[in-house]
């Protein structure tokens, strides 16, 4: 898969592509019902798979600190979409152009001139272009007139359930793992690089590898059994707290797991925490020894999620 970073950087593409375009956030259960579909079309036609998402996400452009939380970092999902039956991923960095883009042009502009799509897969609630005049509708009459087919991604179900990455992100927010897990076909993870911390964690017996979060919000928080991988091929349980630290007066959100029967320098690694079983949430204590009291309990308890999971 080829990473193209902005329009301008991409080649011509003299015989055309099959587009989707959205912010797959998360690639759910549905984001990779909608690839599989537009991968068998670009295998029909014989013309290239192409993905366009826009950095950052449109609402986070808008809302800011009050977007919705973001269940994947860009380079999460880079890594995840190199997986998947798709040829370009094409990022486009959403800026005062594209807010202020008149639908219209953006079809001309964008999808003609720039992609000549043929054949385009989109939901039939998508919108675009300013003040969102551009949807479904408006691409179907535009396809007419320049030749290209549009398809809608149509409504993944999974139970009687409208897999979405809101819906995810909304189990998430519950601590209903199990839910977030069957709608995006994997137990949620974060990646990320082991960086330095304030090394508190030594100093009450319980060292933690930390990792930034890089999020404007994050869609968990408090402590969780987890796994990580990423470290020779192995996987190892731990205990994951996610939150700002506020016994020690943090401020930004971090994520420190805590691995059992563990004690490799790690730093500089880059690993994926994956996230089994909610425990409690974050909670600020009156002290330290407080909180080393709280994680002994914590640790006892996810050992003991563990060992029911292996019972099953």
């Amino acid at each position: 898969m080829r990473l193209i970073r902005g329009l301008s950087h991409l080649e011509p593409l003299k015989n055309g592509c099959v587009l989707t375009i959205g912010n797959f956030d998360g690639l759910h259960l549905g984001h990779r019902a909608v690839i599989k579909k537009l991968a068998e079309r670009g295998a029909a036609l014989g013309l290239p798979v192409i993905i366009m998402i826009f950095e950052p996400q449109p609402l986070e452009y808008f809302l800011g600190e009050n977007a919705p939380s973001r269940l994947m970092r860009l380079r999460e999902k880079v890594i995840q979409f190199s997986k998947l039956p798709v040829d370009d991923l094409l990022i486009l960095r959403f800026n005062q152009y594209f807010s202020n883009c008149d639908a219209e042009h953006f079809i001309e502009d964008v999808l003609i001139k720039k992609l000549n799509v043929k054949h385009l897969v989109v939901g039939d609630d998508f919108h675009f272009g300013k003040a969102r005049r551009g949807n479904f509708a408006m691409l179907k009459d535009k396809g007419k007139v320049f030749g290209f087919d549009v398809e809608d991604t149509g409504s993944y179900q999974l139970a009687g359930l409208r897999v979405s990455s809101t819906l995810i992100r909304d189990a998430l927010g519950a601590g209903d793992l199990a839910l977030a897990e069957r709608l995006l076909g994997h137990c949620y993870s974060v990646c990320g690089r082991v960086v330095h911390g304030d090394k508190r964690g030594r100093t009450i017996g319980y060292p933690t590898a930390n990792i930034k979060m890089f999020r404007r919000n994050a869609p968990v928080d408090g402590v969780f059994a987890v796994t990580m991988t990423g470290i020779n091929g192995m996987e190892f349980e731990g205990v994951a707290n996610v939150g700002i630290r506020p016994t020690v007066n943090g401020s930004k959100v971090i994520l420190e797991t805590h691995l059992f029967d563990f004690d490799k320098e790690i730093y500089g690694r880059y690993v994926e925490v994956h996230f089994k079983q909610k425990i409690r949430d974050e909670i600020r204590f009156q002290s330290l020894e407080q909180l080393k009291v709280q994680i002994v309990k914590d640790v006892a308890e996810a050992k003991k999620i563990f060992a029911d999971f292996k019972s099953l």
